[in-house]
């Protein structure tokens, strides 16, 4: 873990995209503004924890559905009856 010490209106850059700034501090509170692309998702972590548990419970349901489903699907057919018939 990269630790640092930061001030008010410091920053703290990750890759080229994404910057955080030190907004305020107040006692043992820091308040962050984080710029980053809309393509990178920023949560804190308790969101984001609760965005994981709540893939693992889709992929478990995903898979449990799966395992119940027959492996083939398709109906059985019969044999066509009409290349059966002989002259």
């Amino acid at each position: 873990m990269l630790v640092l010490s930061r001030q008010r209106d410091e920053s703290i850059m990750i890759g080229d995209d994404v910057e955080i700034i030190i907004v305020d501090v107040r006692g043992d509170k820091v308040r962050l503004g984080i710029t980053a692309p809309k393509s990178i998702p920023v949560h804190r972590r308790e969101i984001y924890d609760a965005i994981q548990r709540e893939k693992a419970e889709n992929r478990e349901k995903g898979e449990n559905k799966e395992s119940k489903e027959p492996q083939d699907k398709k109906p059985k057919t019969e044999p066509n009856k009409e290349s059966e018939k002989s002259e």
